[in-house]
């Protein structure tokens, strides 16, 4: 993790949990100009997160930030919910969801190839293990780059 992506999760984590939501996670995706923070907010309620709940953190999150200013240059704040195929960003996560089918991007290739695509099985220490056409995989959760629950319907 980076020390910016550090700093702003330390920023942004207390913010949403202030308002009674989860944090569910958080990307920074650093392109130039056209950078984006999107933080993904859970809650318990049986309503779930609604548009309103979005621009509620949105407005306290973007006060802080302006406040702190973490990030030079222009950026843009999406807040919203996880979502059906939510992205999994922590050992607990992955471990919630274990029986579900997930997709995987690797930071660098593992046994040749950078994409998994199959039934997660489980969590042994720091590894996801993944089920990819009847082989197993143990998957390093640091080599993750990007993991997304695949719906089922």
């Amino acid at each position: 993790m980076s020390a910016k992506f550090t700093i702003l999760e330390e920023l942004v984590r207390p913010v949403v949990e202030g308002l009674g939501f989860e944090f569910w996670g958080m990307e920074y995706l650093s392109q130039g100009k056209d950078s984006v923070l999107r933080i993904f907010i859970e809650t318990d309620a049986e309503k779930g997160i609604d548009v309103e709940d979005c621009a509620r953190v949105s407005r306290q999150v973007s006060s802080i930030l302006d406040v702190e200013d973490p990030i030079t240059g222009e950026y843009h704040l999406e807040v919203s919910s996880p979502g059906l195929d939510r992205p999994l960003f922590s050992l607990a996560q992955y471990q919630a969801y274990v029986g579900s089918i997930v997709s995987l991007r690797l930071r660098v290739p593992f046994d040749g190839r950078r994409k998994f695509k199959g039934q997660l099985v489980g969590v042994e220490n720091d590894d996801i293990v993944v089920r990819v056409d009847q082989e197993e995989y143990l998957l390093p959760i640091d080599l993750i780059d990007k993991g997304n629950i695949v719906p089922q319907f």
